[in-house]
C-alpha cells in the first residue's frame, strides 16, 4: 500500500492527467449516458484506481456494451492498421459441430497467411513443433499466435480443405493495413445449378466510413461493391455480416440506401431514443437514393436480400437487418445475433485537439469513451431483442470447413434458397477431414478472440455514430 500511495502523490503529473481523464467520463456520463440518472453524483477523482476501472465502476449493471479503449488502439481502429500480425482470425466450430481443430475463420488480402496461401477452413495442427493442444492447454496459444515476432519466421503446420498436410515457414507483419470489404463476387449459373441470374455476394466486416493509413476512404468498399452489382444487373444480395461488429452509421446509411428498394424512399428505417435530457435530438432516419456526381440513381434494385449472419454480428449490423425487414424481402441466414440494441457516441480525450482529430491525427489522442447514448428501433418500433435477432428458416452454423464460396454451407443454403425457394437440410453434426487428427488433447479449447470483456466477441468496430466534437452531432 505504501508503494502505491508514494506513486500517486499530489504532484505526480500522471496522476493529475488521470483525474481530469476522470472527471471527463464522469461529465460525460451524466450527460449523455443513456442510463444517466443512475450514474452516482459524487464520486472521487483521486483515486489510485486506473482510469478504466473508474469507467467501468460508473456503469449500470445490465450495461454490457459500453466500454473504452486507448487512444493507440482507437487509431488502429479507425485507420485500419493492425501490428504484430498474421492478419487472421481463428476459431473453433465447437457449438454445432463440436470440433475442437483451430481452424482459419479469414484471412485479410496482402497479410502474411494470405501472402503464404493459407485460406478460411485451414486447420493450424502446429506451431513451432508444439500441437496446438499443447500449446492451448499451457495456456501459450494467445502468445504464440496473437503476440509474434516480426523478425523471425515461424513454422506452421497446417491441414488444408483437402486434408494435405502443409509445413510453411510465416513472419508476422509488423503493421499491415486492412479494409472492410474482404471480399465482392457476382455467383452464376457455372457457380450454382439452375442459376438463371447473377447474385451479389458482398462479405463487409464493419461499417468504417474514415480513410484507411493511405487516405483512402474505407466507405469506397461498399461504393465500389454496389457499384459491381449495378453494371451485372444484381437483383438478389448476399449480404455477408457474420464477422461485422458494427461501426460508424455513416457507412450503414450508405449500405441502406444502396440496397433498400424504391418503395422504402422517405420511410424510416431506425428511430433513436436517448435519455430525457437529449430528447431533443431523437429522431428517424430516413431511406434515401445514392446519386452520382451528375444527379443519376445509382441504387441497386433488389428483389431480394440475403443476410448471413452469426454471434459476431452486432451493433450497426443489427441495425441495418432489423430497419429493411419491415421495407423489403431479407432473408437472415446463419446464426443468432449477439444483441446490441442501442448505440454510443465517441468520446475523445483530451477534447482540446478537434482539428487534429478530424483529420485523422491521433497523435494526441489517450482515451476513447464509448457509453450507451441511445436505444434504437425501425419503422415499425420493432427493437432488437437482447438475445440477438434468430433466422426463422435459415438458421445454420458457421461452416469453418469450406473457404467463402458456393460450396460454403451459409452461401449454399442462400444459393439453394434462391432456384428452390427453400433452404437445403443441416449439415450432418459429424465432420469428417481427410487426413490425419492430432491425437493428444481433443478437448482443448481456444478462449475467443475478446479485446474487451464488456462487449461481445467481436470487437473491431462497435462505434454506432460518427466521432463526438463539442455539440452533439448526430448527422451522417
Amino acid at each position: 500500500m505504501a508503494a502505491v500511495l508514494c506513486g500517486c502523490h499530489r504532484n505526480d503529473p500522471e496522476a493529475a492527467k488521470d483525474q481530469e481523464a476522470k472527471k471527463f467520463v464522469h461529465d460525460i456520463l451524466l450527460s449523455y449516458y443513456y442510463w444517466n440518472t443512475d450514474v452516482p453524483q459524487n464520486v472521487s477523482y483521486t483515486s489510485s484506481v486506473p482510469v478504466e476501472y473508474f469507467f467501468n465502476s460508473l456503469l449500470v449493471a445490465k450495461d454490457r456494451w459500453s466500454w473504452m479503449e486507448t487512444g493507440e488502439e482507437y487509431a488502429s481502429d479507425e485507420l485500419g492498421t493492425m501490428y504484430g500480425t498474421y492478419g487472421a482470425s481463428l476459431g473453433q466450430p465447437l457449438k454445432y459441430y463440436d470440433d475442437y481443430d483451430v481452424k482459419v475463420r479469414y484471412v485479410y488480402p496482402g497479410s502474411p497467411f494470405d501472402k503464404a496461401g493459407v485460406t478460411r477452413g485451414w486447420t493450424i495442427e502446429y506451431i513451432n513443433g508444439k500441437s496446438k493442444d499443447e500449446l492451448i492447454n499451457s495456456g501459450k496459444f494467445e502468445e504464440v499466435f496473437y503476440d509474434p515476432p516480426t523478425t523471425t519466421p515461424q513454422t506452421f503446420v497446417f491441414r488444408d480443405l483437402e486434408g494435405k498436410a502443409r509445413e510453411i515457414k510465416i513472419t508476422a507483419a509488423t503493421t499491415l493495413n486492412i479494409r472492410p470489404g474482404l471480399m465482392t463476387r457476382i455467383f452464376d449459373f457455372k457457380d450454382w445449378p439452375g442459376l438463371n441470374e447473377p447474385v451479389g455476394y458482398f462479405l463487409y466486416m464493419g461499417f468504417q466510413a474514415g480513410r484507411d493509413a493511405s487516405g483512402k476512404p474505407m466507405i469506397d468498399d461498399i461504393k465500389e461493391a454496389m457499384g459491381l452489382f449495378r453494371l451485372a444487373g444484381v437483383k438478389k444480395l448476399i449480404l455477408d455480416l457474420r464477422y461485422n461488429g458494427g461501426g460508424d452509421s455513416r457507412a450503414s446509411d450508405t449500405l441502406v440506401n444502396y440496397i433498400a428498394p424504391v418503395s422504402a424512399v422517405g420511410k424510416p428505417y431506425t428511430k433513436r431514443v436517448h435519455n430525457s435530457n437529449l430528447s431533443k435530438y431523437d429522431n428517424a432516419y430516413n431511406v434515401t437514393r445514392i446519386m452520382d456526381e451528375v444527379g443519376n440513381d445509382i441504387s441497386l434494385d433488389l428483389d431480394r436480400l440475403y443476410i448471413i449472419t452469426g454471434h459476431g454480428c452486432a451493433s450497426a449490423s443489427e441495425m441495418v437487418i432489423n430497419g429493411l425487414k419491415p421495407l423489403m424481402n431479407v432473408e437472415q441466414v446463419g446464426d443468432t445475433t449477439y444483441g446490441k440494441p442501442n448505440g454510443m457516441y465517441v468520446f475523445l480525450y483530451p477534447d482540446d485537439y478537434i482539428n487534429q482529430y478530424e483529420n485523422d491525427d491521433y497523435s494526441k489522442l489517450e482515451y476513447a469513451f464509448l457509453p450507451i447514448c441511445f436505444y434504437n428501433c425501425n419503422g415499425n418500433g420493432q427493437t432488437i431483442p437482447d438475445d440477438g435477432l434468430k433466422p426463422v428458416d435459415g438458421l445454420r452454423p458457421d461452416d469453418l470447413y469450406h473457404d467463402f464460396g458456393p460450396e460454403e454451407d451459409n452461401i449454399a443454403a442462400c444459393l439453394y434458397h434462391i432456384v428452390n425457394g427453400s433452404y437445403p437440410p443441416l449439415p450432418p453434426k459429424t465432420k469428417s477431414q481427410p487426413g490425419a487428427k492430432s491425437a493428444s488433447g481433443r478437448n482443448a479449447r481456444l478462449e475467443e478472440e475478446v479485446r474487451d470483456p464488456n462487449y461481445g466477441i467481436f470487437q473491431d468496430n462497435v462505434v454506432e455514430n460518427q466521432l463526438f466534437f463539442g455539440e452533439l452531432n448526430i448527422n451522417h
